[in-house]
């Protein structure tokens, strides 16, 4: 009986753990979401609602020879809020079929990593756990976009 119980206790604490990294999952997934939709679609509060206020961004764009690359600036919270309010502005909004893909690298208690693949490029995100919901720390990312 006592094995039985001790067998319980531990599926009991893989099925919490497993939920825990879903959830987990699931909040990263959602910040990296939100921080592509923002910059589609001009929408500051999206992207409110996953960078920290210390963001720090910046990339690499190819160069017009297709074979060597610059570094592109710095890009800030507020940089990257008034991105998006371009966008809005402008209405220079990606193509209906341009890509939105979030893969969540590794989890850990209080830090995760993700790739995003949208239409400039790759982006490589460090993120923080703030209370109960995931915020993106870091960028580093590359353009343009090719196909994989």
């Amino acid at each position: 009986m006592k094995n039985l119980f001790v067998l319980l206790a531990l599926c009991l604490s893989f099925s919490f753990l497993s939920a825990q990294s879903n959830s987990d999952k699931a909040g990263v997934e959602k910040a990296c979401m939100n921080y592509i939709e923002g910059f589609y679609e001009g929408d500051t509060n999206k992207l409110k609602t996953c960078l920290q206020p210390t963001l720090n961004k910046f990339g690499f764009w190819k160069n017009d020879d297709n074979k060597t690359f610059r570094q592109v600036a710095h890009m800030s919270f507020d940089q990257a809020l008034n991105y998006a309010k371009n966008v809005l502005e402008k209405k220079e909004f990606p193509k209906a079929d341009a890509p939105k893909k979030v893969e969540v690298l590794d989890i850990g208690n209080k830090i995760a990593s993700a790739k995003v693949t949208a239409w400039w490029g790759i982006d490589f995100m460090l993120l923080s756990k703030r209370g109960d919901k995931w915020m993106i720390e870091q960028v580093l990312w590359e353009g343009p976009y090719k196909e994989e």
